[in-house]
This record gives C-alpha cells, sequence and structure tokens, in this order.
C-alpha cells in the first residue's frame, strides 16, 4: 500500500521553510506522495457546503490564512526533492483558462522530471466562481472541455482544439509534459457524476471521507462505467482518505487493499512545523516502516 500525505501550502505549510521540511521529511519517511489544495480565493461569506466536514464550513474560519497556488507549491517541493510524486488535491480546472493551466502542468511535470499528478475536479463554492467571473452552470462540461483542450496541448506538436467552451487552431505550446501522453489525471469527487468522470476519462479516484466498504462500492461503480467507454478498468489508479485529521491505522490499510485502494493518503493540519514533523514521522512509522 503506497500512503501519500496532504497538505502542503495552507498556513504554517506555506512558508518556504516548512515546505522544505515536509517536502524532504516525508520523501525521506517513504511517502510516496504530497499534495497541495487549490483556492484562488476564499469568501467572507459564502452558503455554498464544504462536502468534507459535517457542518458543510471549510476546516478553518481565519480567511486571512496563506493559501499558495499549488503549482508554485509543488514547484517548490519538487526542487528540494527526488522521487516523491506531487499532486493537486485538488485544482479547479473549471475556473482557469485551459491553455495558461496546461502551461503550468506541463511546466511542473518538467521540473519535477515526471513525478506530477493531476488532481482535479469541477469545485464546490458557487460564491468563488462568482467572484472569478466563470459561469457557475454546467462547470462540469466545461471541465470535460477544458481537459480535452489540454490533452491536445500537451500531445500535439501544432495544437488545435474546438470544443464549447474553448477553442484554438494551431497553437504551440511547449514544453510537453515528461509524462506519456500525459500526467495521469485523478478526478476527486464520490458523486454520481464524479464517478463517471473518473470512469470514462479519468486515469484515478482520489475518494475522501470514505471507508473501505463506500470506496468498495465506488470502485466498483467507476470500473462499470470504464468498461462501459470502451476502457480498461485494470489501468486505473484508486486512492483513499478516511478523512482529514482523521487517524489511520495498518487494519485500515488492510482492508482499503483488499476492496482495490492503491494508496492511502493521510489528510493533517498542523499548526506548527514541529507538529508537522512529529505527524510525518508518527505516521510513517505506523503505516510505513
Amino acid at each position: 500500500m503506497k500512503i501519500g500525505f496532504f497538505c502542503v501550502g495552507i498556513g504554517p505549510s506555506a512558508r518556504p521553510e516548512v515546505i522544505d521540511l515536509i517536502a524532504r521529511s516525508t520523501e525521506a519517511c517513504g511517502y510516496y506522495s504530497l499534495w497541495a489544495p487549490e483556492h484562488i480565493v476564499l469568501l467572507d461569506k459564502y452558503a455554498s457546503s464544504y462536502p468534507y466536514t459535517q457542518n458543510g464550513r471549510m476546516p478553518f474560519e481565519d480567511l486571512t490564512v496563506d493559501f499558495l497556488d499549488p503549482y508554485l507549491a509543488l514547484t517548490f517541493a519538487a526542487a528540494v526533492t527526488k522521487k516523491i510524486r506531487l499532486g493537486t488535491g485538488i485544482s479547479l480546472v473549471p475556473e482557469r483558462q485551459p491553455l495558461t493551466l496546461a502551461k503550468e502542468v506541463a511546466t511542473l511535470d518538467l521540473l519535477s522530471n515526471g513525478r506530477f499528478d493531476f488532481g482535479v475536479g469541477i469545485g464546490w463554492m458557487k460564491e468563488e466562481f462568482d467572484a472569478l467571473q466563470v459561469s457557475w452552470p454546467r462547470r462540469a462540461e466545461r471541465t470535460r472541455d477544458y481537459l480535452a483542450a489540454m490533452q491536445a496541448a500537451w500531445t500535439q506538436a501544432s495544437s488545435s482544439h474546438a470544443g464549447e467552451f474553448c477553442r484554438f487552431e494551431g497553437v504551440r505550446s511547449y514544453p510537453k509534459p515528461v509524462q506519456k501522453p500525459h500526467p495521469p489525471i485523478i478526478f476527486g469527487g464520490e458523486s454520481a457524476p464524479a464517478l463517471k468522470r473518473v470512469g470514462e476519462i479519468g486515469d484515478g479516484w482520489w475518494g475522501v471521507n470514505v471507508t473501505p466498504d463506500s470506496a468498495k462500492a465506488h470502485i466498483a461503480t467507476i470500473r462499470a462505467h470504464a468498461e462501459a467507454a470502451g476502457r480498461d478498468p485494470s489501468r486505473l489508479f484508486f486512492s483513499a482518505t478516511i478523512g482529514m485529521g482523521v487517524p489511520t491505522t495498518p487494519d485500515d490499510l488492510k482492508r482499503f487493499e483488499d476492496v482495490g485502494v492503491h494508496q492511502v493518503i493521510i489528510g493533517a493540519f498542523a499548526a506548527s512545523a514541529e507538529e508537522y514533523q512529529r505527524l510525518i514521522e508518527d505516521n510513517a512509522r505506523a503505516l510505513i516502516a
């Protein structure tokens, strides 16, 4: 079982010396991956429900907290590591211009020597979309179109795309990613449409606040969608997190492995560099050693 660590890039983990500590420590302790979240802006007031807490609120109330751009945070982490994979957890694709985002992804994949996992989602906070002047309705369709456009930019020497939300012809987008045909596209989300997206166009799935039983059901659904789309479900990579800050045990790992999960990602927020160090080392001793 592979073990990942979330997150880097918020609050204390947004400081350069703490990113350095987390990146070096997770790699030294044998973690498989390190993840950074994304919100371009936060809102003083929001009615949208955060999907990963019981009260529907984000796990911090201080809206002045530093919240780094994940591509820059992960590039910083790439510069001080050699092996650990680096992922966006998750990137809000429909909020971004697709050619610009394709360039950022390819750049990070190149600078990390092919260690980037492109974790993506369609977003949950309508108020953030409103602030960015991006249409909230049909953001799922927009995401699919943007990903297709990005794949064209990554894989074609002279790239063209003609979609509903994005179109271009004969553009040159370099560098191309190190990973071929492109970095793995890892979808977040547990809704029926999210699971369908994984099966139809994704390379993997990351479920948060899931149990081994719920992960088993979701994986079966994803595999069925992949088969219906004519894709090989055995090529998909499945990750799971019990909950942000929820302890994970070796027994949990065994149960997840038994239902087809390849990676368990430990979700942790800490108040200091010292606490991050302790969390990383304690979990490594319990789950990796």
